[in-house]
């Protein structure tokens, strides 16, 4: 008889044992002669030493998975016992350089454009980023990941997700429900980021705990963000007063991304974008990064590239012919003096 005392001191035992201890269960199956005995960050393993050596390598390979992927799910766990060399080879294959976290299912979620991989470079040196730049380029969607991939990694203790609830056209008053229900559309882009890179199980569970949490700029008012991942979307919003009150709520161990779009502010038209300022204020603090993407990042529909570059041309021309007048006026003024 030979026993085999394991210590799980690299990854959540949970997140080893599977959702109600499906992956534990699977390994027991194939191993019917192993007893195997879990208790907190230990299992032992009791039976024939050959059958208690090829359990423990199998585990210690789900462990791999796990400190490589952040991810361990059924399906992963029956392809292992399967076939060990098949699977080390797979894996290895996905995990390159370019992945930022894995999602739902193992999905690898990859930088895809070069701003994008810039992002990710920059995060890694700077505990502030102000990544800038138009709709469809995947700024919001890498920050979250990002942050997922933090969490995971137990860099942070938690992930705070928060945009300025400003009526883009809409009328927020009007909206039916409650006050959650009147601001969850505004925050609708996070969550849908959420869904697509946690377990359904898991995301339910971080955001009953509020180890994740969504919510409107205003609720950031008073606190103290620590130990945290922090993303303020849709930054463009914000006036000088809310970015500046949001900025310094961050503690000693806070990271941050400001994501904004300067071509779509929503202020009433008496209200500046605070994020103007901010980007000129604080560009030359160490640990503060700018990153500014373009038309070339856009990673939706093909069109959307060819969208923003018509309505910045457009843009373009009507701020020239805007200034070709006042140039005209002061002229004609000049003269008339």
């Amino acid at each position: 008889m030979s026993e085999i005392v394991l210590t799980i001191d690299a990854v959540d035992p949970s997140d080893l044992y599977g959702q109600n201890n499906q992956n534990l269960d699977l390994i027991k199956e194939a191993y019917p002669e192993v007893i195997f005995t879990g208790r907190g960050n230990q299992i032992k393993l009791k039976g024939e030493k050959k059958y208690t050596q090829k359990a423990k390598e199998k585990i210690e390979l789900m462990v791999r998975i796990l400190k490589e992927k952040h991810d361990l799910n059924k399906q992963s766990v029956i392809d292992l016992l399967k076939n060990n060399h098949a699977f080390e080879n797979k894996i290895s294959k996905t995990n390159n350089s370019s992945t930022i976290v894995f999602g739902r299912g193992g999905k690898p979620i990859k930088a895809k454009t070069k701003n994008q991989k810039q992002l990710v470079e920059m995060s890694e040196k700077n505990d502030v980023i102000f990544a800038v730049g138009p709709a469809g380029t995947g700024k919001t969607y890498v920050a979250v990941a990002l942050a997922v991939k933090a969490l995971k990694s137990k860099l942070v203790k938690k992930i705070i997700l928060t945009r300025p609830a400003v009526e883009a056209g809409e009328s927020l008053g009007f909206l039916p429900g409650d006050l959650n229900d009147k601001v969850d559309p505004y925050l609708r882009p996070l969550y849908d980021a959420l869904d697509d890179l946690l377990p359904s199980e898991k995301l339910n569970y971080f955001m009953s705990t509020r180890i994740i949490e969504v919510a409107p700029l205003a609720f950031m008012r008073g606190r103290t963000l620590d130990n945290a991942f922090i993303i303020l979307d849709e930054s463009q919003n914000c006036t000088t007063t809310q970015l500046k009150m949001f900025l310094t709520r961050l503690g000693p161990s806070a990271k941050c991304i400001i994501t904004g779009d300067l071509s779509q502010i929503d202020l009433p038209g008496h209200q500046k974008s605070g994020l103007y300022r901010a980007l000129d204020i604080l560009k030359n603090i160490k640990g503060i990064g700018q990153l500014f993407l373009t038309a070339d990042d856009v990673v939706r529909h093909r069109l959307v590239k060819e969208i923003i570059i018509k309505y910045d041309e457009s843009d373009k021309a009507r701020t020239e012919e805007r200034n070709r007048r006042f140039d005209n006026k002061n002229n004609r003024d000049t003269l008339k003096t």
